[in-house]
């Protein structure tokens, strides 16, 4: 399977919307159920000068997408935080790495990102194993970090450290 990431456009947002539709994708990250059309038509229009938006695509359907932000604050500026989601039947066929890949080759090579920060639910192993496997590491765990299908639930604070 051929994965082609690229930047998000704003021409993009049906698609990511229906990124954000699958059960698997909202649940496993603080998106909401039913998600709308002109929220992702807005992000993807206004796109701040810190924040980089990606999208997968296999066969020209768009099928995940990574929003990666880099922070404003002066003394933060050498790190960045990423959110990703990949559609349901999707899930554990590399498109998540495809896009992680691309952000750690912008980060590394491009703009001199030395952190790179998530949080992840506790109980999604598959992206935790993810994270590892990309060279992240648990840093802590936040106990009740957001309320998710009727309950709360914890996450893990990872992060990434290049070395130079």
């Amino acid at each position: 399977m051929d994965i082609t990431v690229r930047r998000a456009e704003p021409s993009d947002a049906a698609a990511v919307k229906a990124v954000y539709e699958g059960v698997v994708a909202y649940s496993g990250t603080l998106q909401l159920p039913n998600p709308s059309l002109d929220l992702w038509t807005k992000r993807l229009a206004n796109i701040p000068d810190n924040v980089y938006s990606y999208v997968a695509e296999v066969d020209g359907e768009i099928v995940g997408n990574l929003g990666f932000v880099v922070e404003a604050n002066p003394r933060r500026r050498h790190v960045a935080t990423f959110g990703v989601g990949v559609k349901d039947a999707m899930q554990g066929k590399g498109v998540g790495s495809a896009l992680i890949n691309t952000v750690l080759d912008l980060a590394d090579n491009w703009l001199n990102i030395r952190r790179i920060e998530l949080t992840v639910y506790s109980d999604n192993e598959a992206a935790v194993a993810l994270y590892k496997k990309m060279g992240f590491v648990i840093e802590g765990e936040g106990k009740d970090f957001a309320f998710r299908n009727g309950r709360y639930v914890d996450a893990y604070y990872m992060a990434r450290i290049r070395q130079s």
